[in-house]
């Protein structure tokens, strides 16, 4: 069976948008350039509790997810404190992350055209961007070479952290689902045909929806109100969505009931995934 993905972003400056949030889109957007799907996102603070409450709830499902932001080493950055706390595992300093950090100081200390020198206490600080939890595993960052890092927890989840900043998440992502998930890629073919209903209200679609539902599970309808839009006005984006062999039938009973109860219809809407 295919996860579940899911979606953590951390960060203050996100809740008090002093920061847009740009990983939801792109996130959607990778996963569907591979035939998946994100099924939810958690949007938290820089609050330490709130943090390993929301790691441990992803830790104890069987889901794929993804965190981005607070895993760097300034006093506001405590996602790897807490994902430690979530698995009850040590923070420890990941080996092959220690080689890499000392290999992005070497770098930066020849672009400065200045010595390197690792026990300068600026230097020694940055190793902490390479304390794990036991048992992490590295995602290389071929922006600055400062990893990310992926755990599993007990039911199978893999949860696998990347920095805030997108220029470094995205290949970090696109990386994880080309190491860990492409035995899921394109497996189920998904399907979104839908059509712009004009004149009609949400209360009296629901039964038809709900019968469509039944007869044709696993396929699922949806209903999108619209009440300014510049071209259609006030309309109804109906539509059924799911595993596309499936979506043809469905959609042949929305249509046929659609025109019985004398509906007005608009264009119609397909997406493929």
């Amino acid at each position: 069976m295919i996860p579940s993905f899911g979606l953590i972003i951390v960060g203050d400056e996100i809740l008090s948008g002093k920061r847009a949030d740009k990983h939801l889109p792109k996130v959607i957007e990778l996963l569907g350039a591979r035939g998946l799907a994100l099924s939810y996102a958690d949007y938290v603070g820089d609050d330490p509790a709130r943090i390993t409450a929301t790691l441990q709830r992803a830790f104890a499902s069987s889901d794929i997810v993804f965190s981005c932001g607070g895993i760097g080493a300034t006093p506001d950055d405590h996602t790897r404190q807490c994902a430690a706390r979530a698995l009850g595992q040590p923070l420890l300093l990941h080996p092959q992350a220690e080689q890499l950090i000392r290999e992005r100081m070497q770098d930066v200390a020849r672009e400065q055209g200045v010595p390197y020198e690792p026990d300068r206490a600026d230097n020694v600080h940055r190793l902490n961007m390479g304390v794990f939890p036991a048992g992490a595993a590295i995602i290389p960052n071929p922006y600055n070479k400062i990893p990310g890092f992926s755990c599993r927890g007990e039911g199978g989840a893999q949860v696998h952290f990347v920095p805030g900043f997108p220029v470094m998440a995205w290949p970090m992502v696109e990386w994880v689902l080309e190491h860990h998930c492409s035995q899921w890629f394109n497996q189920q073919p998904q399907t979104e045909h839908s059509v712009v209903v004009y004149g009609s209200m949400e209360a009296s679609l629901t039964p038809l929806m709900e019968r469509i539902e039944q007869a044709h599970a696993p396929i699922r309808v949806f209903s999108l109100p619209s009440v300014d839009h510049p071209v259609h006005g006030r309309h109804i984006e109906l539509g059924v969505k799911g595993p596309a062999p499936l979506v043809p039938s469905a959609w042949a009973m929305l249509v046929n009931e659609l025109h019985l109860v004398g509906a007005v219809l608009g264009p119609e809407l397909v997406r493929n995934t």
